[in-house]
């Protein structure tokens, strides 16, 4: 299998939050099956779900990598419990968590692995740093990131934490 771009969303509303983040991106970094392409800003979001819990940093990355998804998806979780994290209720607070948002155009719906990630389109916190890296994404039978976007009415609000040329 060749290289397949994709794109990930990493997030952390506990503990050192940007050190998170960079751990995450530092181990994914060392995997000789991926390869970070582009990182987007970070952006501070309100929480999903649950609001008793602090705002999280969020980013998205584009990769290359010759892993299928359901083993791109071994790696994120090897590299989400090395950086701490311990799973617990859905959309709660967490140290880390990365999700496959989109995999080389594919869609795969399985028990573990819904490709694009089935939250994209109700998502700011990972639609606005998808748009900053690649706005003419096609996400979903020919939607752009950039329509899905200009499209979401309302949401959690997202605000600029760090430029990606930082």
């Amino acid at each position: 299998m060749g290289e397949v771009v994709s794109f990930l969303s990493l997030g952390s509303n506990l503990g050192k939050r940007e050190e998170n983040i960079k751990r995450a991106l530092d181990l994914l970094r060392r995997d000789e099956d991926i390869k970070i392409v582009k990182t987007s800003s970070l952006y501070e979001t309100e929480p999903v779900g649950s609001k008793a819990q602090g705002w999280f940093l969020n980013q998205v990355i584009k990769i290359e990598t010759n892993l299928l998804p359901q083993n791109l998806l071994k790696v994120i979780k090897k590299v989400e419990k090395e950086v701490g994290r311990v799973r617990g209720k859905k959309w709660g607070a967490r140290i880390i968590d990365i999700d496959i948002i989109l995999y080389g155009g594919k869609n795969l719906a399985t028990k573990e692995l819904t490709i694009p990630h089935p939250q994209l389109r109700r998502r700011k916190f990972v639609l606005i740093p998808l748009v900053e890296i690649a706005p003419r994404v096609t996400c979903f039978k020919g939607e752009t990131a950039s329509y899905l976007l200009k499209s979401l009415r309302g949401g959690e609000e997202v605000r600029l934490y760090k430029d990606a040329s930082c």
